[in-house]
């Protein structure tokens, strides 16, 4: 499909650039079958059923983006996947200054040797010493916030809580699992009351999610992999909600992408670790996943199209301009919505 067909006009001061406060008062768009309503994040436990389970992915953000020097060079680096025990991935800003076996230094003791520059311009950076390079990172790494943030504000103290889930327990990702933002314990305990179960899943959320599709039509845009495991008591109980009639309701696209690279076309999920680079575009027959709740996502995007695989393109199309003219606040630390096709 023409990536175009995705795109729309937002206006900048859409852009939400903090978190509102307390988590579950932001405001969250449902689209159901009798159409559209304007809701906030602590009513969601009365616009889903009783056997209905919400499936969160509790992966944590560390701190991937490091700043250094080759020689007389500024380097910038944002880790997007582990490849080794001390390799990963990275992003790099200021590419041309670097080649394969050339050393960076980080400060604080951190360096790295670059190696294996890809076509896309990325590079392995093999850490050297022996700390762990998750303590590397914790001194001299910052908060890998999203460039639409990060272009309009340095990152700070704050982000370190804010940019986290309050599921967030594997380390490994290098973007928050943004959707999962709004929820609080209180939020969890009107859930629960209501008789709504809940899973988690881990899906380490790499950089790639942030880059814009550069081609012109989607069969020739190529998704990074992501690490990802469902472990065989999660995908049970996944599959028991279904055959009992229940709806699996992902929280966020990077439950959803996981659940569907784990579902069979039999409708069964099942036990999954490892790599995924599923791309979801319109016409894509889902297996398992029978709802979403998602922020909102930027023009031309991999997971504007994946909404649109779910609910219809015209009908994200008016979504959005619903959310766009009633002050809806987008991206990562904007409002929700609810997609029940």
């Amino acid at each position: 499909m023409r990536v175009d067909l995705f795109d729309f006009a937002l206006p900048p001061e859409r852009i939400a650039l903090r978190p509102v406060s307390p988590r579950d008062s932001a405001r969250m768009l449902v689209a159901d079958g009798s159409g559209l309503s304007d809701r906030i994040v602590r009513d969601l436990p009365a616009m889903l059923r009783a056997g209905d389970m919400l499936v969160f992915n509790d992966t944590r953000v560390i701190p991937a983006q490091l700043e250094g020097r080759r020689g007389d060079a500024k380097i910038g680096a944002t880790l997007h996947k582990r490849e080794g025990l001390r390799q990963w991935r990275a992003f790099i800003r200021n590419a041309k200054r670097l080649k394969d076996g050339d050393s960076v230094d980080f400060g604080q003791g951190v360096s790295a040797i670059a190696r294996d520059r890809a076509v896309d311009g990325s590079f392995i950076l093999d850490f050297a010493g022996e700390e762990p390079v998750e303590v590397l990172l914790e001194r001299a790494g910052t908060m890998p916030l999203p460039p639409y943030i990060a272009g309009k504000r340095p990152t700070d103290a704050r982000d370190h809580e804010d940019y986290q889930t309050m599921f967030a327990r594997e380390k490994g990702a290098v973007a928050a699992p943004t959707a999962a933002l709004h929820f609080t314990p209180a939020l969890m305990a009107g859930l629960a009351a209501a008789g709504v179960e809940t899973a988690t899943l881990t899906l380490h959320v790499g950089a790639g999610t942030f880059l814009p599709v550069k081609a012109d039509d989607t069969d020739d845009h190529a998704m990074h992999a992501e690490w990802g495991r469902i472990d065989a008591d999660t995908a049970a109980r996944l599959n028991a909600v279904r055959a009992r009639g229940g709806r699996l309701i992902a929280v966020g696209t990077t439950s959803l992408r996981l659940i569907e690279s784990a579902a069979g076309e039999d409708h069964v999920v099942r036990p999954f670790e490892g790599d995924t680079a599923i791309f979801i575009t319109p016409g894509y027959k889902f297996r398992a996943i029978d709802g979403l709740m998602t922020n909102f996502h930027l023009p031309k995007s991999t997971l504007f199209m994946l909404v649109s695989a779910l609910m219809g393109r015209e009908r994200m199309q008016a979504v959005y301009a619903h959310a766009i003219a009633d002050d809806y606040r987008f991206y990562s630390y904007g409002d929700a919505s609810l997609l029940l096709p």
